[in-house]
């Protein structure tokens, strides 16, 4: 047997514990960390990330105010500015631009806070193609998103504004009913 240094000695059990035992005890703090399985787990991730992830993003923010008519003949929704009009109110790009019991009283046509808010947009559009040279032409799109139970004379005043705006291309948001009854996500009747 060998000999030891004098000192306390523990009993068999602790003679082997981190806290008590000795240092010939202790196990290395490095450890080796396989590098495969983990460069294979985040390929398999970016791959699942890029599958699910949509390119064209949302084209409409659904509105638990507005509750959309179903349409049977329909085509996709293109990117453009969406006019908002619900029960309460007219909302351009998160904006309100008029409450739908005032346009109810007035007689004119036109929406001027409509119009003014668009032909904004369109400017900021024009300005922004024209500073990077781009030859892209302005098309006039716009996307209408109206509660099935709003007035008619509504929509009307709002369609005249988007096109005395320059906004003559007009689709309207519905919801697509198929043939078993289900509903689509939105897509829009054009104009």
């Amino acid at each position: 047997m060998a000999i030891e240094a004098p000192g306390k000695r523990y009993g068999k059990r602790l003679a082997h514990s981190k806290v008590f035992g000795h240092p010939h005890g202790a196990k290395s703090v490095n450890a080796d960390l396989n590098v495969t399985p983990l460069v294979d787990m985040f390929v398999i991730l970016v791959l699942f990330l890029i599958a699910n992830f949509s390119a064209t993003g949302e084209i409409l923010s659904m509105s638990k105010d507005i509750e959309l008519p179903e349409a049977a003949n329909t085509d996709e929704l293109q990117i453009a500015p969406v006019v908002q009009v619900s029960k309460d109110q007219v909302i351009v790009s998160g904006t309100s631009v008029g409450r739908v019991e005032d346009l109810t009283r007035e007689d004119y046509l036109n929406i001027p806070a409509l119009e003014e808010k668009l032909r904004d947009m369109k400017k900021q559009f024009e300005d922004l193609h024209n500073a990077a040279n781009d030859s892209g032409a302005f098309k006039g799109d716009v996307n209408i998103q109206a509660d099935k139970k709003v007035q008619f004379r509504i929509i009307k005043r709002v369609m005249f504004s988007c096109a005395a705006a320059g906004y003559g291309n007009i689709a309207f948001a519905t919801m697509s009913a198929s043939q078993a009854g289900e509903k689509k996500p939105e897509t829009a009747m054009r104009d």
